[in-house]
């Protein structure tokens, strides 16, 4: 099972990603040198959407999807 995630970081910006385990994923970003760069300078990172995948394929369809949309639609997608 993947997870598509979207975080939303200290300085307000959102991230989105895809991982099978996503509260070690969550972790990663806040605490550890596993996260993404883009995160690193921008802790804390809060999960505010999430949705589940029976495969990596439809979940990363899914993530470039989401990265294609501007901000404005992504956060009318998390207020859902």
């Amino acid at each position: 099972m993947y997870h598509l995630y979207i975080l939303e970081c200290a300085d307000k910006t959102l991230y989105t990603g895809i991982a099978i385990d996503l509260n070690r994923r969550i972790d990663e970003h806040n605490n550890s040198k596993l996260g993404a760069k883009y995160t690193k300078s921008r802790r804390p990172v809060a999960l505010v959407y999430s949705k589940k995948f029976r495969n990596r394929s439809l979940a990363s369809k899914e993530e470039f999807r989401i990265k294609t949309l501007s901000r404005k639609e992504k956060l009318s997608l998390i207020s859902k």
